[in-house]
């Protein structure tokens, strides 16, 4: 690898509970996230990504202010999320949003773009459904143009048009760093490599490996469209760092089974079992789950196979506690990050 590997944390700022199984206020659930960013920052770790949701069960719909606070406590740390839903916001907002918090934060701004996996924000902000793939793809054109901190001139079908428009605050060492956040679909990886943005793969299920035709489309794309085929790929998956394997796989496994299955239930999803666990958790599995050297070694693995740039751990998971979650990330700085970088040296 050319560059070494960065590496960083998501959380969506799940609801936890305390040590007797009470869920948390959300306000404590978000100082909670501020000081698991501001640990982050302190262990060495690249990247904090917060992600926008609006249900019971998370606590951030406003991503940009939590990363404003955790900004304050910083110095290093860039800030992002994971993800904005472009579709249901307004493109200006978003980009002066994050203009601003690149600003207060000294340049540690970044944007991660996606269509989102839950809805509820569509019918809250009065967007139609019906609308999902239009919404995204007129509101990325219009984002596109403003990244490039001119006046804008724009006309779409969903929004009103800008006429010579200019968008502030302008940022010190533009343009805002902005990813598009995927899923899987070879349609959304060839968009990115339309704009010429960095993609970010979210890999919540199977094994990493089975992405690498998207990795080539999109090397191939980018070729295409005249872009640099050098742009940056990233990785989004779920996880979670104890002193073993059993031990990690233990304090994790209630957590996420009655997280997957609450989800489920939502999306007519079959219950999860401990075995289909154990195989995401297994090598060739999506959860990068255990001993600091597992784990770094899962992380190794991915990053030889797909070329990425940047690894994300989601150490949120459902109502897995504050002080699990503190652990997890000084173990993934002190211990799983040198040896990661050793690996791929």
């Amino acid at each position: 690898m050319t560059k070494p590997l960065e590496l960083g944390i998501d959380t969506f700022g799940d609801v936890t509970v305390d040590d007797q199984g009470k869920p948390l206020g959300y306000g404590h659930v978000l100082r909670n996230v501020v000081e698991q960013g501001v640990l982050a920052d302190e262990v060495g770790l690249d990247f904090i990504g917060v992600g926008e949701h609006h249900r019971e069960d998370f606590a951030v719909s406003a991503p940009e202010v939590v990363l404003a606070a955790i900004a304050g406590r910083t110095q290093n740390i860039h800030l992002g999320t994971a993800v904005t839903v472009l579709s249901s916001d307004d493109p200006v907002r978003v980009f002066e949003r994050f203009a601003t918090l690149d600003g207060v934060s000294g340049g540690r701004a970044e944007v991660i773009l996606g269509r989102g996996s839950f809805i509820e924000s569509f019918p809250l902000f009065g967007f139609d459904l019906a609308q999902y793939e239009e919404l995204f793809d007129e509101k990325l054109n219009l984002f596109a143009e403003l990244r490039k901190e001119q006046p804008v001139s724009w006309t779409g079908q969903l929004r009103a048009p800008l006429e010579n428009q200019s968008v502030y605050p302008h940022l010190d060492n533009g343009p805002l760093k902005t990813w598009i956040g995927v899923g899987g679909s070879p349609e959304s990886v060839v968009r990115a490599a339309h704009y010429g943005l960095p993609l970010m793969l979210a890999i919540i299920g199977g094994g990493p490996m089975r992405f690498q035709p998207l990795t080539e489309l999109y090397h191939r794309a980018l070729e295409q469209f005249g872009h640099d085929t050098d742009l940056p790929i990233g990785v989004h998956s779920p996880g979670f760092i104890a002193a073993t394997d059993e031990e990690a796989k233990e304090i994790l496994w209630p957590h996420y089974e009655a997280m997957t299955n609450r989800i489920g239930r939502e999306r007519g999803w079959p219950p999860t079992t401990r075995a289909r666990f154990e195989h995401e958790a297994g090598e060739d599995g999506a959860l990068v789950v255990g001993s600091p050297e597992t784990v770094a070694n899962k992380i190794a693995y991915a990053a030889r196979g797909l070329g990425i740039e940047r690894f994300d751990l989601k150490i949120s998971n459902g109502t897995l506690g504050h002080d699990h979650l503190m652990k997890a990330i000084e173990l993934y700085g002190t211990e799983v990050a040198p040896r990661v970088h050793e690996l791929l040296s």
